[in-house]
This record gives structure tokens, sequence and C-alpha cells, in this order.
């Protein structure tokens, strides 16, 4: 067995070992079993379409939350976990509605699992909020699930390329300068906007890596160079209302 493939197997068991947790805590019914929607789940975030939008991207965003909510939030946390796990659970480059989509599967699955209405209504609000993860002031479970999504324009320069070329993998069907108008175009916004990150802990270690990288790439497609996918990506043409990437 490669170390990829121990690597894969280790983080399929460690989250279905935490779905079992976060369904536990978020109020299912004892006598129903979650081991079948993990099933599901995971075998949906594995579809071969997938490059950036993968069960590492679910990984990486759960870990994500757990540094947030380690400073203390407020947030309704089971149902912030559910959010990140239903939130790419349908994904599809070319389509608009995925994140509807994704939102009515969970409005679905977690009353067939017990989980009261009222939990699943945020749950589905917080999956429809990726669209434009831009949560009102106060919105506690809306800044931490969209800070820990938008999370990666912060890595490492080489995390930012890596994930980038994921992205851009995932929409091969757009042609380069259409890429590249549209992807820069989107740049241009987040680099406006007066915060990228709504949670103390984000704003403080996040947000000067995150412009950083962002900057970087819109210098680079000024010059001409390889269009770059985003979690708040752009590109024309792709067939979504949203940039590549969300």
């Amino acid at each position: 067995m490669t170390s990829a493939m121990t690597s894969d197997t280790r983080r399929e068991q460690d989250l279905r070992a935490r779905w079992h947790a976060t369904t536990t805590a978020a109020g299912a019914a004892p006598d129903r079993d979650p081991a079948p929607y993990a099933d599901r789940l995971l075998a949906a975030w594995a579809e071969p379409q997938r490059r950036y939008h993968t069960t590492a991207h679910l990984a990486d965003v759960l870990a994500r939350i757990d540094v947030l909510a380690a400073e203390g939030t407020g947030a309704d946390r089971p149902a912030v976990e559910l959010a990140a796990w239903f939130h790419d659970a349908v994904y599809r480059p070319d389509r608009s509605e995925n994140e509807e989509r994704s939102a009515s599967l969970a409005e679905r699955a977690l009353p067939e699992l017990g989980i009261d209405g009222d939990r699943t209504a945020e749950v589905a609000r917080l999956v429809r909020l990726t669209i434009t993860h831009d949560p009102a002031p106060g919105d506690a479970d809306g800044e931490l699930l969209c800070d820990a999504d938008l999370g990666v324009l912060a890595g490492t320069p080489e995390e930012y390329a890596a994930y980038a070329a994921a992205v851009r993998a995932e929409y091969g069907f757009v042609p380069d300068e259409a890429f590249r108008d549209g992807r820069a175009a989107v740049l241009r916004q987040l680099l406006a906007l007066p915060r990228l990150f709504r949670t103390a802990y984000g704003a403080a270690h996040w947000e000067a890596p995150a412009r950083t990288n962002l900057a970087a790439e819109l210098a680079r497609l000024s010059e001409g160079g390889g269009g770059a996918g985003g979690e708040a990506g752009g590109g024309a043409g792709s067939g979504s209302d949203q940039p590549p990437g969300m």
C-alpha cells in the first residue's frame, strides 16, 4: 500500500469517526445509524470530477473549524460542522445550483437521522451562505463556517499554488483567457473588501497572508501568467453563477 493510499484511508477513517460524533452532538436519534449517510457523503466527495473539492478539502475545513472554535466563537458547532459536510456535497463545476442542491440534501438527510427542524434549517442556511461567504454582523455560525472555508487563501505560497492549480484543473473546460479575465475580476473584488475574515482569529492570523497570496496571483495574471482557480475564484464562461472554487 502506498503512502498516499495509507493517508487517504486514515483520512476516511477519521472523517467517519467525526461524522458519527458530530451527528450525535447534533441530536441524532440513538436508533438511527449514521454510517450509511457517511458512506454516501464520502462517495460524493470522492467523485472523479473533483480535484480540489475532495475529502482533503472537507478534512481541512473541519480542522480549521477546530482552530477557530478553540478561540471561542459562540457558534452552534454541531450545526457548523454538519454544514461543512454538506457544503460541497453536490459539486459539478459546470453547474450553478451546487449549493442549493447541497442544502436540499441536508434538508432531506438530517431529519431522517432524527436531527430537529431548527438545527436542520440552520445547517441548510449555512450551506446556502457559502454562495457568497458574506455572513451578516453577529452571525457567529456563518462567520465560523465561512472563515474555515476561506482559510485556504492564507496558506503558504506553495500551498496556495497547489490549491489554485487543483481548482483550475476542475475548470479545465474553461478557456485560459476567459478564466484569467474572470479570475482577475474576482481577485480585485476580494482585495477591495474591508475584511476577508470575520472571526477574531481569522482576522489576526489569516487576513494578511491571504491578501498577499491574492495580490501575488493578480500580479501574475496582469503579467499574462496562467490562470488559477480559487475558493473565491473566477472564470468567465464556466456556466456557473458563482466563481470557480467556492
